[in-house]
């Protein structure tokens, strides 16, 4: 009895040993497990600093940064001065008169009531990008400007001269001269190709003259083409912006400049959440090439381009419609000294996919003059690689000339398969339609709704190729027509000569 209480305890102590062996690996299982999450947890939120930036409880301290870095920009222009017998003078009158001071009161209130004869203030806004004193602005904040006056967030003001400016992407540099001792505050520029739709901003400037105005809000798009001129790739904001932030800085929630603020889009002209920003990765080569030669130095191709269209991709045989078309090449160019020619379509220039025909000026501006580079093209179905060195931009538009040779004429053509007549060009064409063009086949009518007209070709218009080879007359252009559409092909493409202007058009063949 005693032998088998003794074993029943040692049981029971074994079981005890065993279940708390399991309570400990449990426990560790458990602990193990909680950690994985934990780590899990700590990655997550690690990847969500890396690509997403919320908003800082307030901007207040990154504000007070940045402040003093922004400054207002009062331009003064001078009114013109008028023509003899255009403005009233004052009468000649006895010297000592009674009538001579009464004139005198009399002209010199019509003077302070007519605003032509004040000079004309206006205001933007503007940012140092140099302590040593360079500022950037928008070009319409000084354009003609005889005066400029830079005043700082401390009330501090200074005269600014002119670095230099640039037109076609509204930007300019201005230099004052700080006192002895006196540095000033600078921003640093941004990547605006990293700055993403939903990104917070911040806009700093004076908006209608009031100076030293905060404004928060997103990036709300990018890459706008809004017409202002050829390198357009402006950055969408809500943040709110008037007249008078023009020229001054949006800024990302790191502070750098990531944009020029420019535009706004309105009907009253107050905000309504549209506002548009120079990107800082394309006004910052600007800048730099005003302040090192005051005015810039854009790369050049020399080539005329239009959109590559589904029905141009078609026919040229593209899986798609993408890069540029060359519609023509200057004579003497980087372009035709490289042999790119007409009819040509650039997919990449200088290991970048140009993905729609308004990005290679950009990217061709962007590139230094001299400079050799890639260009990959597609010609007949098949990529071919060449290298082109850049000329200057600014040179060219000096002194640019362009006359190309062609064939004569032969006999007139009814192209039902399009819907148009052709005709011969002579002396009485030329002369009805002010044809400048040496040869070719002139369009002399239109069939109302046919596939011609769809695409907008009219009487006048002179064909000079079909599907990238030269035609000499009508005749030439209806046999290359029918070589087509023996082939069973779908559309033809032609190279027209529109007064000055040359334009590629697809357009479908009438189906049997």
């Amino acid at each position: 009895m005693i032998h088998e209480t003794r074993n029943e305890i040692t049981r029971r102590r074994t079981r005890a040993r065993a279940v708390a062996v399991q309570r400990e690996n449990a426990a560790s299982v458990m602990m193990m497990r909680i950690t994985a999450v934990m780590v899990l947890l700590a990655m997550l939120l690690a990847a969500g600093s890396v690509f997403a930036k919320g908003a800082p409880e307030s901007f207040a301290p990154l504000v007070k940064k940045l402040k003093p870095a922004v400054v207002n920009i009062q331009v003064t222009q001078q009114p013109g001065k008028s023509s003899p017998g255009q403005a009233p003078q004052i009468p000649q009158v006895p010297p000592g008169s009674p009538f001579e001071e009464f004139f005198k009161d009399f002209f010199d209130k019509r003077r302070q009531q007519n605003p032509h004869s004040r000079p004309l203030v206006s205001v933007g806004s503007g940012f140092v990008v140099d302590a040593s004193g360079l500022i950037v602005t928008n070009n319409h904040v000084i354009d003609g400007a005889d005066e400029i006056r830079v005043y700082f967030s401390d009330g501090e003001s200074l005269e600014a001269k002119l670095v230099g400016t640039d037109p076609k992407t509204d930007v300019a540099v201005l230099r004052v001269t700080p006192d002895e001792g006196t540095e000033l505050t600078a921003v640093p520029w941004g990547n605006s190709d990293t700055a993403e739709e939903g990104d917070w901003v911040i806009a700093i400037g004076n908006p209608l003259g009031l100076g030293g105005t905060v404004t928060a809000g997103i990036i709300s798009a990018r890459g706008r083409d809004i017409r202002s001129g050829p390198y357009d790739d402006f950055i969408q904001t809500d943040a709110s912006i008037n007249k008078g932030n023009s020229g001054g800085p949006l800024f990302n929630v790191d502070g750098d400049v990531v944009g020029i603020n420019t535009a706004i889009f309105s009907q009253s002209g107050g905000s309504i959440g549209i506002g548009f920003a120079v990107p800082s990765n394309l006004a910052r080569p600007v800048v730099e090439q005003l302040i090192e030669f005051g005015r810039t130095k854009r790369g050049w191709l020399g080539v005329r381009i239009q959109s590559v269209t589904e029905e141009i991709a078609e026919s040229l045989g593209l899986d798609e419609p993408r890069g540029a078309l060359v519609a023509g090449v200057t004579e003497d160019s980087p372009a035709g000294d490289a042999g790119i020619k007409s009819g040509d379509v650039i997919v990449t220039f200088n290991g970048q996919d140009i993905d729609e025909m308004r990005a290679l000026p950009r990217i061709v501006a962007g590139t230094g003059v001299g400079n050799a580079v890639p260009v990959t093209i597609w010609r007949k179905g098949a990529l071919e690689q060449f290298t082109v060195t850049l000329g200057e931009l600014e040179k060219a538009e000096k002194a640019l000339a362009a006359a190309e040779v062609v064939k004569e004429p032969s006999a007139e053509s009814d192209l039902a398969s399009l819907g148009m007549k052709l005709s011969p060009l002579n002396d009485e064409v030329r002369e009805r339609f002010s044809i400048s063009a040496e040869a070719g086949a002139v369009v002399t009518e239109v069939v109302p709704d046919s596939a011609a007209a769809e695409k907008g070709l009219r009487a006048g218009d002179v064909i000079i190729e079909v599907n990238q080879e030269a035609v000499d007359g009508p005749g030439d252009v209806a046999r290359r027509v029918q070589e087509i559409e023996d082939r069973k092909g779908r559309s033809v493409l032609l190279l027209v000569v529109r007064g000055d202007d040359r334009l590629f058009v697809a357009v479908r063949l009438k189906q049997s």
